[in-house]
């Protein structure tokens, strides 16, 4: 059959380039995917950062097939069911202190605008009706929502869009000194140190949240300073501030902890998670807050069959998603996965940086639990082309990668076994050296 590829408008890629030389994958299994040609391709990526568990895993799709067959929709205004409350149950079990109030969305981009909303509610409730404004970063990503864009600090994201809230930025921490770093850079705790500047020129009084990542991921793997997640928290304290943490990528393994709370050992008041949720088998998302919040909420609702919070998506505890999520925490607690990226993330840490930094074009290396990237230098004035052209010339090979911005992202599945690393890897070295 030829497929007609008109109709379909894709999301974040170039659909002109696409549509002369399409790259089609028509199944999975696994840490591989299979192609229309019948090729076997290595996924250098856990999907988009969703499927650590890996692909096709028989507990999630006879969970999802029951599912189907016994309840495939539930209203979720005024009316609920029994695994919607499960998995709530289970993620709060999972989460550090006392985060333990799970509101469903169905991606990141709509936790982390669920996340704005419900900070800015919370201080309305509380009587700070001035406190509006957000707190971002610069190389920040929180989805392509409208909230989430203005919060978030990819200028591409946002020059067709606007402004839509009242936000300002911390700066990243990328510094020139801490190229090649392995793990948490030493240098830039200091850095957090931005938000006292902040709150002197706009107020404490103004300022609902702070919102960023515990590990940049969509920009090329940040890992955070040493110091730097604790400085924020501490501020955010002093000044009144919530802090929320975007873990759409961290949550649920990729650092080597449950969370990316638990690995850097700070916790936020409001916590974003989707992807590794349903191990990207159905869309979900969920935002989880603090007693104290949710508390909040209930406390100021009014009669007890009003609602409390005016927000929810029609598809919000969808059943299928839900059991797509009992099915796939199970696994990752029960084979102790996170256990195993902390275990084996030494290894990868060593792969990466043993093997690229010294190749043509690599400016930098990073790496955190099963995330790395490197920065390309720039082609002439084209920032973009390294490394759309390396990731081609690597999907050629047999093996997927992300390219965004200047750099190539790789996310091993939580279950990649060292010699599947050792190729991934192995064919970005050789690229890097076959197209100097």
């Amino acid at each position: 059959m030829t497929l007609n590829l008109d109709a379909y408008w894709m999301p974040y890629t170039g659909n002109r380039q696409f549509k002369r030389d399409p790259r089609m994958i028509e199944s999975a299994s696994g840490v591989w995917f299979t192609d229309s040609d019948g090729r076997q391709v290595l996924d250098g990526h856990s999907g988009l950062w969703t499927s650590g568990l890996g692909h096709a895993r028989p507990e999630i799709t006879e969970a999802v097939s029951r599912q189907m067959a016994e309840l495939d929709f539930c209203p979720p205004f005024q009316f609920g069911h029994p695994k919607a409350f499960e998995l709530a149950t289970k993620i709060a079990d999972l989460m550090p202190g006392d985060l333990n109030h799970v509101f469903y969305t169905n991606s990141g981009s709509e936790s982390a605008d669920t996340s704005l909303k419900m900070a800015r509610a919370y201080w309305q409730l509380k009587g700070e009706t001035r406190k509006t404004r957000f707190i971002g970063r610069l190389k920040g990503y929180h989805g392509v929502n409208y909230g989430g864009v203005a919060v978030g600090g990819i200028p591409a994201n946002k020059k067709l869009f606007g402004e839509v809230l009242e936000t300002d930025h911390l700066s990243h921490t990328m510094l020139p000194e801490n190229a090649f770093t392995r793990g948490m850079p030493t240098h830039g705790a200091h850095l957090a140190d931005e938000l006292e500047a902040l709150v002197e020129r706009y107020g404490a009084d103004t300022i609902a949240a702070v919102i960023v990542e515990p590990m940049g991921g969509s920009a090329g793997v940040l890992p955070p300073p040493q110091g730097y997640l604790q400085r924020l928290r501490d501020l955010c304290d002093k000044h009144d501030l919530l802090l929320i943490f975007d873990e759409v990528i961290t949550g649920f393994g990729r650092c080597g902890a449950m969370t990316g709370a638990d690995a850097f050992g700070v916790i936020p008041d409001i916590l974003n998670v989707a992807k590794q949720l349903t191990n990207g088998a159905v869309p979900m998302g969920a935002v989880i807050a603090s007693t104290e919040i949710h508390q909040t909420f209930m406390d100021n609702g009014g009669a007890d069959y009003v609602l409390e919070f005016a927000h929810g998506y029609t598809y919000s505890a969808h059943p299928v998603a839900c059991a797509a999520g009992l099915a796939a925490l199970d696994v990752l607690v029960e084979e102790q996965l996170p256990q195993r990226v902390a275990e084996e993330a030494p290894y990868f840490e060593a792969l990466l940086h043993d093997q690229l930094s010294d190749k043509p074009f690599v400016l930098d290396v990073r790496n955190f639990g099963f995330a790395g990237a490197i920065t390309l230098e720039a082609k002439g004035d084209e920032p973009l082309r390294r490394p759309f052209e390396i990731a081609m010339a690597m999907w050629k090979r047999g093996v997927l990668v992300r390219y965004g911005g200047d750099t190539i992202q790789m996310a091993p599945h939580f279950v990649m076994q060292r010699e599947q690393m050792d190729q991934m890897v192995g064919t970005l070295a050789d690229c890097l050296t076959e197209l100097n």
